[in-house]
């Protein structure tokens, strides 16, 4: 694939930063196209300086050498002793991540640590200044001491105290609950497609999401199932490593795995977010690879749908992202999305994780009955 670096024809080096941060910040631009490949980054951030003169703008002298020396020494870039290449570090991992979640979710604002409130109460974590009878089945942990005496005295003497059932009080509680969530990506050869770089916005949303879940919603669990010809699934420290294969779209075996792993969360709400630019174009049927790249088979189509129906009668909502705009492609993802009772979202690349942040933050105050 060819790529042209047209954002970058006006590099402005940022007041304040130093010529590390400056380089290291488009060095994981450059890094996170790539694939994780170091050798690649390095080798297009040298043609940029080359093309840009990126560190004669520096006020200080900084070349691209000692750049690479600085990542090693500050531990962003080790040596791979098996095959002798440069690669990089967990250190680095993460701050891919952080960038990610900074660069898609700048908005974001600080937030508790992790609780998804709703609008009724009941049994919960979060005790609430108003008080009610005990129901008579609920554990007494948030026994209102005071208003219990109060009821207590009220049919008692100094002589006398008698503590009945009916006089004990407790608080309320603000009800919460944990979000489970299957994040599944694409990576069939159409991602790749007709020039446009399509599969690394998914993978920033990935790493941002995952980060913003770890940072901030730490109850919460996310999976990430990546698809092509079939389905499987990949850690958090994968991300940044994720490329398109030569495969066909394996929609239905995806969900089908999303939903296997939800099966095992033993939460109240359980949502897919799914992040993809094409129909759905085979699947496994007596144990080989059915495909079909020509239009919508509708063979495909019903097993795909018929997964949609699975995940709803589980209560599994789907949210599908949808990145092109094909007239017959939507009308798919509207089909599948009226099947599930889901929601989608015909999203460009540039707003992709907007979507995804806001549909996220949206089902952490979603009422659960």
């Amino acid at each position: 694939m060819k790529y042209t670096y047209t954002q970058w024809k006006d590099v402005a080096i940022n007041q304040g930063q130093s010529p590390f941060d400056t380089l290291n910040d488009l060095f994981q631009q450059l890094l996170t196209i790539a694939s994780g490949d170091v050798s690649q980054a390095l080798k297009w951030l040298t043609t940029l300086d080359k093309e840009y003169e990126i560190t004669q703008n520096f006020d200080e002298p900084y070349s691209i050498a000692e750049f690479i020396q600085d990542l090693i020494d500050k531990g962003y870039i080790e040596l791979d002793n098996q095959d002798s290449t440069m690669i990089i570090t967990p250190k680095t991992e993460k701050s891919l991540r952080e960038r990610s979640l900074n660069e898609i979710f700048s908005s974001l604002k600080k937030g508790g640590a992790g609780n998804h409130k709703t609008n009724f109460t009941g049994s919960g974590v979060e005790r609430q200044p108003e008080t009610r009878p005990w129901n008579g089945n609920e554990e007494l942990v948030n026994l209102d001491a005071t208003g219990t005496m109060i009821n207590m005295l009220k049919h008692s003497s100094l002589d006398s105290l008698n503590l009945n059932e009916e006089d004990l009080q407790v608080y309320e509680t603000e009800y919460s609950t944990q979000v489970a969530t299957v994040l599944l990506i694409d990576l069939s050869h159409s991602m790749i497609l007709y020039g446009e770089d399509r599969i690394t916005p998914a993978k920033k949303v990935a790493m941002a999401l995952s980060e913003l879940i770890m940072r901030s919603y730490s109850k919460d669990t996310l999976d990430i199932v990546a698809f092509g010809n079939e389905a499987w699934q990949i850690s958090v420290k994968d991300l940044p490593y994720l490329k398109v294969g030569p495969y066909h779209t394996n929609t239905k075996q995806g969900l089908e795995v999303a939903r296997h792993i939800l099966q095992r969360k033993k939460f109240a709400n359980k949502q897919i977010f799914m992040i993809t630019d094409g129909k759905p174009s085979c699947m496994f049927e007596n144990g080989r690879l059915y495909k079909n790249s020509f239009g919508l088979d509708r063979k495909i189509v019903n097993k795909v749908l018929d997964e949609a129906v699975k995940c709803r009668r589980e209560k599994i909502t789907i949210t599908t992202f949808m990145i092109a705009s094909d007239p017959y492609l939507q009308h798919f993802v509207r089909e599948m999305t009226e099947a599930n009772k889901g929601r989608a979202y015909f999203a460009s690349l540039d707003n992709l994780g907007g979507f995804i942040f806001e549909d996220y933050i949206k089902n952490r105050k979603r009422r659960v009955n």
